[in-house]
């Protein structure tokens, strides 16, 4: 049950991007993560390249993509290596969907604690519980 949000900048607009952009995020998350399709959502946000700044200059001067990802997952799911792989794997693709990246373009997994995070009203460890009574 990932949240993805995914903001991303393009040095010339590119509308056509948010559902291959979306589509990628729910991949990724499935493939490396193991994640769920049925129960994944993700927001794309397209941002203005003129306000995004790395080190004082915007990536429209700089003439190149970049993105923020920001994955929350329940904590104890993945391990180091599968959260290392996914942000290997989503800086990969990201720059073969993107163009050119600037290197300060991140991945961030949130790993939040199953009494913490949920939906539906639910919590994870609620979930948890009620498919493993006793």
């Amino acid at each position: 049950m990932p949240m993805i949000t995914l903001r991303y900048a393009t040095p010339q607009p590119r509308p056509e991007l948010r559902p291959a952009l979306a589509a990628l995020a729910a991949r990724l998350a499935a493939e490396v993560l193991g994640k769920d399709p049925g129960v994944t959502a993700v927001l794309v946000e397209p941002a203005d390249p003129e306000g995004w700044y790395i080190a004082g200059q915007s990536l429209a001067e700089a003439r190149l993509s970049a993105f923020w990802l920001d994955i929350k997952i329940t904590a104890g799911t993945n391990t180091k290596d599968e959260t290392a792989g996914f942000v290997r794997a989503a800086f990969a693709a990201m720059r073969e969907l993107l163009g050119p990246l600037h290197e300060e373009s991140y991945v961030l997994v949130h790993a939040a604690d199953g009494h913490a995070y949920g939906y539906g009203g639910r919590t994870q460890e609620a979930r948890w519980a009620a498919a493993h009574p006793g």
